[in-house]
């Protein structure tokens, strides 16, 4: 290999997609190298397909009403705090901290649009760039990877330019892939080519979807209430110069355009997504788990692999009661405190934590495992109150039927207003919210039992990801409450309506029109001419469409990773690694040490991977996976 700077040979790295996981990678082997006293030259590619430096999802020519589902303030994309000396790879401002910088109107606990946090992501990229030694080269390449071809240790990356980069070590940090259809949605896309007027819009990133060519006032349908929901009714009213006007204080009325669809939109639960709670913990805050604890269950188990159903779920909802039936014990005592010390702040907030403390202290002691048992040492410390069917909360309108359409947009209506209500009272001050914030807080527990097969194939599969997996996005993974309020005022104003439960979507060729309606609601079906899909497209990669992956799938170089514990195999549909540095399992059982895969391309091998950053504080498994590959990748640098 050639000399650069009078180092002995250059070790070549090449960084497909330049989103958070691949940016994280990057951010790790240039604080590494800061160091390091290295024999070695380093020439470094970052290859992105859309914009260097944040990626597809982040670009920062998209409008403002995308915005994140987590506040700034507990978002970095550097892997250390900021300190006295200059902005650096391990040592830099997180997303707030940076955006106050520039806007020092952001308060605290602000939701940044996704343009924003792309700029604060090239940001990042700058401060890589400016630090990397001498000896080290970086160059940003905005083209396609088509193609990955290893030849005598020596991997190609071909470019859809015709250019061709030879490289040492490949980080593939492809993120969200576009699936070729099939089943329903290739038929939706069918009849809408052979039928004039009508339009069928594919799922994919809100942004990257062609909704400008829907006409003012066409029945609209709607797939999904998820996140990606909220970001296309938005699109479909907010960006159509439709202006939300607050006449009080979290109330909100809709002013339309007159360029506005009528929305019809559903899901299986007929529930568009909850707000999240108002935060409440600070930026490094980190939850230490008292009852669901992995390794007592592996231990207990025998190791795994487990039911998540019966082995599992028991301990969740253990921890989750105990945070709502200890929060409810706060509050008590905080009330009772305030009483007592004449309202003085201090002394009742003094009053709740000991009392909490004691709670969970009594909890520990008496070995409570169910939620009965820790409700009943609740009423010691005088709280009187029913466990929570946690789950049911997913899905409130199961077994319901209702009368007309207004009757059920009255029930989701006083389901969301109550919901709220919670929700203003913040994740650790209101129970229920502060139990719901469970499923986010122990999301590493729980990796550490599922990951890698770590369930049966069947509990895998349907109790799992068929169950627990959408009513835990559901409960937790909501959008910013400001969103709520105002989704309330579309349903209010009639320019958006939900379906129902179970809501069916459908085509009918006799009007030549999509269909969507609800068996629980009367009434409910209406005839569509345009219907979008607004579900996040899944991990699949035998559907993958982009042309590098199926190059590599069909050489075989990455297959999907296979759940076989148990009589009946599940196909996961992500990318088959190895555990940390998650080198990719070729269909010869090999697995090149020079090539990683990261991120979503292997959701399902391993869970919950659509993370897009780190957190301030001790790592997770952000920050340590980006670590383990850039570990790996320098000790073979040498």
């Amino acid at each position: 290999m050639r000399d650069v700077n009078g180092y002995r040979h250059v070790h070549r790295i090449a960084v497909v997609g330049s989103g958070p996981r691949g940016l994280a990678v990057l951010e790790r082997i240039a604080a590494r190298l800061q160091n390091s006293a290295r024999h070695s030259g380093i020439d470094i590619h970052l290859i992105d397909s859309t914009e260097v430096g944040c990626g597809r999802i982040w670009r920062t020519d998209q409008d403002d009403l995308y915005r994140m589902n987590t506040v700034a303030d507990e978002v970095t994309m550097f892997s250390g705090p900021s300190d006295e000396g200059p902005v650096r790879p391990g040592a830099g401002p997180s997303l707030a901290e940076w955006w106050r910088a520039r806007d020092p109107r952001v308060g605290s606990n602000e939701y940044a649009p996704r343009r924003i946090y792309g700029r604060y992501l090239r940001f990042v990229l700058g401060a890589i760039k400016k630090t990397l030694p001498s000896g080290v080269s970086f160059e940003g390449i905005q083209d396609r990877v088509i193609d990955l071809v290893r030849e005598s240790e020596v991997f190609h990356v071909r470019l859809e330019s015709g250019r061709t980069i030879r490289a040492d070590s490949v980080v593939l940090a492809t993120g969200h892939g576009v699936p070729h259809l099939t089943g329903a949605e290739l038929a939706f896309q069918e009849f809408a080519a052979r039928r004039d007027g009508i339009q069928y819009v594919r799922s994919d990133s809100p942004a990257e979807m062609d909704l400008d060519a829907i006409p003012a006032g066409a029945p609209t349908g709607v797939i999904g209430l998820g996140l990606s929901a909220y970001d296309v009714i938005f699109s479909l009213t907010e960006g159509r110069q439709g202006k939300f006007l607050e006449v009080a204080e979290n109330e909100y009325s809709y002013q339309p355009s007159g360029h506005e669809p009528l929305i019809v939109a559903g899901s299986r639960s007929g529930l568009p997504l909850p707000g999240r709670g108002r935060n409440q913990k600070a930026p490094d805050y980190s939850y230490r788990p008292v009852l669901f604890k992995a390794e007592e269950i592996l231990g207990s188990s025998g190791g795994r692999p487990l039911d998540f159903r019966s082995q599992v779920v028991p301990s969740v909802l253990a921890e989750m009661h105990l945070v709502y039936f200890s929060t409810l014990v706060r509050g008590r005592a905080e009330a009772s405190g305030a009483v007592g010390a004449s309202g003085a702040a201090g002394a009742s907030g003094a009053a709740g934590a000991s009392a909490q403390s004691a709670f969970v202290d009594a909890v520990k002691e008496r070995g409570a495992r169910d939620a009965q048992a820790i409700g009943e040492i609740a009423e010691a410390f005088g709280v009187h109150a029913e466990p929570v069917d946690f789950f049911a909360l997913a899905r409130p309108f199961d077994g319901l039927s209702y009368a007309s359409q207004e009757d059920f947009t009255g029930h989701v209506t006083a389901v969301l207003r109550e919901d709220l209500r919670h929700a203003e009272a913040g994740n650790l001050l209101d129970p229920l919210k502060a139990a719901l914030d469970v499923l986010r807080d122990t999301r590493s527990e729980i990796r550490k039992l599922v990951d890698f097969s770590g369930l049966t194939a069947q509990s895998h599969m349907k109790d799992f990801l068929g169950w627990f997996g959408p009513r835990s996005s559901l409960l937790s993974s909501g959008p910013p409450r400001k969103r709520v309020h105002q989704f309330l005022a579309l349903l209010e104003a009639g320019i958006v309506r939900i379906a129902g439960p179970d809501t069916r979507f459908g085509v009918c060729e006799s009007t030549g029109r999509f269909t969507v309606g609800s068996p629980a609601v009367a009434g409910s079906e209406t005839k569509l001419d345009a219907l979008v899909d607004a579900r996040v497209p899944g991990t699949d990669l035998s559907s993958d469409s982009s042309r590098l992956m199926g190059n590599l799938r069909e050489r075989g170089v990455l297959t999907e990773y296979v759940n076989s514990n148990g009589d009946d195999a599940f196909r996961t549909g992500g990318v088959a690694t190895t555990g940390s540095p998650f080198h990719p399992v070729a269909r010869d059982g090999s697995s090149p040490e020079g090539l990683h895969v990261l991120g979503i391309p292997t959701e399902n091998t391993r869970w919950f991977t659509f993370v897009g950053s780190g957190r301030p504080g001790p790592w997770a498994e952000f920050f340590n996976d980006a670590d383990a590959i850039a570990g790996h990748i320098l000790s073979r640098a040498g």
